[in-house]
């Protein structure tokens, strides 16, 4: 088979040649009691960088032993992108939701021989999935290898947001040291309203790792949690986003994107949150409109928005979220640590070993198969489209 693989550049300074820690801490279980990926086998040492192109996922001693082909690239946006043309041929195709390669439908038809779309991460969005429904492509990501990666991001973002932490950094940077301007927009979280907008496995991880700081948890969700949760965290539950963002100072987006969700926080949402409230979005940029956020955060309507996602993926040069004010936008890191990166790998080469051994790929892997939404993908997403307007991204250049 050929396995076209999408991945983030290189560092600029090339591959590390060492790095701050020797070894990770091992961990064998997700708090669900979920086992973390269990591959046959590994070829790289776990905290190495392995989501750029040089790092392959450490797949390509695999794959060439096996007798398969590995085309690995970046160069994934624009019309004659490396990575269009060797889709056309190719059986297998490897994206991170970092890094998106937008599989649109028109990509779909495009490659005749394409039976499988696989995620290294969580959040299968960039696959046009009711393409993918329409022709028989199944659609996998490795589920929970990154959760809590980006459940501890969202912590440090609502921290650094009501703390106004970035401003007095760039103070200190500047040369400065003046305490009035340092902390005239920072207060204590403590006794503040949280909510998350679904509460799946990060919603409710952040949650609970926001709970010591002595604040009021909220949540809203398709799928409500059990009561012996509720009363663990004191947690209250929302019918409607709308009920709870009328009382959250504090909400944290955690839902995926699909038709559904898309532009959910739009003017007329973001209206109906208290004044003076603060969004945090490590969930997909297309949840937001990008031009609603810009003008509340301008208004004070919000006091900070936090993203780690964009859309598209890279965001152009001249997004309106680069140079809005009282943000703490990240470039789509939170779950690409060196820690959930040996998860990620370790979990894309179980679901090839799946495949090539005709064995089915766990339940909680799956988002389609045979032509329908299944196993995560049946209790996450809802038929649809939602890559609509990647095409912008061709418009990123690199500095």
């Amino acid at each position: 088979m050929k396995i076209l693989c999408v991945l983030y550049d290189n560092p600029k300074k090339g591959m590390p040649k060492k790095y701050p820690l020797s070894k990770l801490p091992v961990i064998k279980k997700y708090p669900d009691g979920q086992t973390l990926p269990t591959p046959k086998g590994r070829d790289f040492k776990p905290g190495t960088l392995l989501g750029c192109v040089s790092g392959e996922l450490g797949l390509r001693k695999f794959l060439q032993k096996n007798g398969h082909k590995l085309v690995v690239t970046s160069d994934k946006d624009g019309k004659g992108c490396r990575a269009d043309k060797e889709l056309k041929d190719a059986d297998i195709v490897i994206s991170q939701p970092f890094w998106p390669y937008y599989l649109t439908r028109e990509k779909m038809e495009s490659a005749p021989n394409l039976k499988y779309a696989i995620t290294a991460g969580i959040g299968s969005d960039h696959v046009d999935l009711q393409a993918a429904m329409d022709h028989n492509i199944d659609v996998y990501e490795v589920t929970y290898c990154n959760s809590r990666s980006v459940a501890e991001h969202i912590v440090m973002m609502i921290i650094s947001l009501v703390r106004d932490y970035h401003n007095q950094h760039a103070i200190v940077n500047r040369g400065g040291w003046n305490i009035a301007d340092a902390v005239h927009r920072s207060y204590d979280v403590e006794g503040m309203h949280i909510g998350t907008v679904a509460a799946g496995r990060i919603g409710l991880d952040a949650l609970r790792k926001m709970k010591p700081f002595g604040v009021h948890l909220h949540y809203f969700d398709k799928h409500r949690l059990p009561k012996s949760v509720e009363k663990e965290l004191n947690l209250k539950f929302h019918s409607s986003v709308e009920s709870l963002v009328k009382v959250c100072d504090v909400v944290t987006i955690n839902c995926p994107l699909h038709p559904e969700t898309e532009n959910l926080f739009d003017k007329k949402m973001i209206s109906k949150m208290k004044k003076g409230a603060y969004i945090v979005n490590t969930a997909r940029g297309k949840i937001c409109n990008k031009q609603a956020i810009a003008a509340a955060l301008k208004s004070g309507q919000l006091s900070g928005y936090a993203g780690d996602v964009w859309f598209p993926q890279p965001a152009p040069n001249d997004h309106i979220w680069r140079k809005m004010p009282h943000h703490g936008m990240t470039p789509h890191t939170s779950g690409t640590s060196l820690s959930a990166q040996t998860r990620y790998a370790d979990g894309v080469r179980e679901i090839l070993e799946c495949i090539f051994s005709r064995k089915q790929v766990r339940k909680e892997y799956t988002i389609v198969r045979n032509g329908e939404l299944a196993g995560t993908g049946k209790h996450s997403y809802t038929k649809g489209n939602a890559t609509g307007g990647s095409k912008e991204a061709a418009r990123y250049k690199k500095r």
